[in-house]
């Protein structure tokens, strides 16, 4: 029994290329377009030969189109198995490009959006930093409670403080940094620093100043307090704290004092230790036992320990209180100077320590605001570069042990300030 269809009967299967229909074109030059019967005697034979019978193998069938054959035993060309075969535009075609080819980069696309991610990071770090920085000001001091004040004049004056507060360190920490026991705070150093449009100006107050306590207001109590005469500058701190030495300084001077600034033993060395020491040129060596001082003359780079034996030695110097207030400019500048370097501007690792140790050293008045403190710095900055002017308050004598300021050079100095003029006045 025959299970072929008619149309696939023994006698025409000779005659076939492959299996098909009973047409004599074969099947698959119908079905697909692109490939074409052979012509006559491409099967190796001469004319009028059929196709190999059915069973006999296919012969390697030739490239169509520009394609090349497959390879040996697959029985198709590599053009049809690619999908390439009804066309020349795909890969490897003309017009089209090679498999794998990435497309060419827009640059532009990638330098706008690095530049908005770059723009974007520092706007963010910037105002983090801001809130952080804003959020560490100890802003303790009240200068409303302060009474009967002069008018304000031009420019911003700040009244900066080095107290030998001992809170908060161990008993190891005193003895290293050698600030004895003593309870309470007292103020080791003064400084008015005017900030203003025709240079700035930074004054040393010795702290043995001869001057008047006035009437004052108790920062505390509220109660009025009688005037207390003559007494060394010091002692207003001593008394009642940041308030009435503003207070003191104002009347004793006739200028006003805008904001407030302290810190303390620790704090600044602190500071100077975050910042990886501060560089400065000893004029001439000098010991002191009480304060730990031991300096040759030349330049050298101070730890934290070393700056504050620096700024608080007295017992080495004739004149202790004066020569005191000197070194102490001269340290505060430098540091100040070390500090704006873009070695530690330019690296978190150094800036935000440093940044962090200053921050929670200072104590401030209420309405100081992270500018007025950056306004202050870079005035600082600026009188160790020169742009400004460094002196002692005008001495006239001493009186008692205390130092008499002399009164007629102080109103010049003063009112010079209050206009915001250049200063011309030497201080001693």
């Amino acid at each position: 029994m025959n299970d072929w269809p008619e149309a696939w009967s023994d006698e025409n299967r000779g005659n076939r290329y492959g299996r098909g229909s009973a047409s004599a074109q074969p099947e698959g030059a119908r079905a697909m377009r692109q490939v074409r019967r052979p012509a006559s005697g491409a099967y190796g034979g001469g004319p009028g030969q059929s196709a190999p019978p059915y069973g006999g193998g296919v012969p390697q069938q030739p490239s169509y189109g520009g394609y090349t054959d497959a390879p040996a035993g697959d029985g198709y060309d590599s053009g049809y198995n690619t999908g390439q075969v009804y066309g020349s535009g795909g890969p490897g075609g003309p017009g089209g490009r090679t498999r794998g080819e990435r497309p060419a980069p827009n640059w532009r696309r990638r330098i706008k959006w690095t530049a908005i991610i770059v723009v974007t990071v520092l706007v963010v770090t910037t105002i983090g930093t801001y809130f952080w920085a804003d959020s560490k000001l100890n802003r303790e001091v009240d200068l409303s409670k302060v009474i009967d004040r002069p008018d304000a004049g031009k420019g911003t004056n700040y009244l900066i403080v080095g107290s030998d507060s001992r809170e908060g360190m161990s008993a190891e920490e005193k003895k290293k940094l050698h600030t004895g026991s003593a309870e309470g705070k007292r103020t080791d150093s003064m400084m008015i620093l005017h900030v203003g449009d025709n240079g700035d100006t930074l004054i040393s107050l010795p702290r043995d100043s001869n001057v008047t306590i006035p009437q004052f207001k108790g920062s505390e109590s509220g109660k009025i307090r009688p005037a207390m005469g003559a007494n060394k500058l010091n002692a207003a701190y001593a008394i009642d704290g940041p308030t009435l030495l503003v207070r003191t300084v104002e009347y004793n001077t006739g200028l006003h004092i805008d904001h407030y600034v302290e810190i303390g033993f620790n704090g600044f060395a602190d500071i100077v230790d975050a910042v990886g020491g501060v560089e400065i040129d000893i004029d001439k060596g000098f010991k002191d036992k009480y304060s730990g001082a031991d300096f040759k003359s030349g330049k050298q780079t101070l730890n934290g320990e070393q700056a504050l034996a620096f700024v608080r030695t007295r017992h080495a110097f004739a004149a202790s209180d004066l020569e005191r207030t000197k070194n102490q400019q001269k340290f505060l500048s430098a540091l100040a100077h070390q500090v704006a370097t873009p070695s530690t501007v330019l690296n978190p690792f150094k800036f935000y320590p440093t940044m962090g140790a200053g921050l929670d050293s200072l104590i401030v008045d209420k309405d100081m605001s992270l500018w007025d403190l950056a306004s202050m710095f870079w005035a600082m900055k600026g009188v160790s570069g020169g742009d400004g002017t460094s002196m002692n308050m005008p001495i006239s004598g001493s009186t008692g042990g205390n130092l008499v300021w002399d009164k007629a050079k102080v109103k010049t100095l003063v009112d010079e300030l209050k206009n915001d003029e250049k200063v011309t006045v030497s201080g001693n």
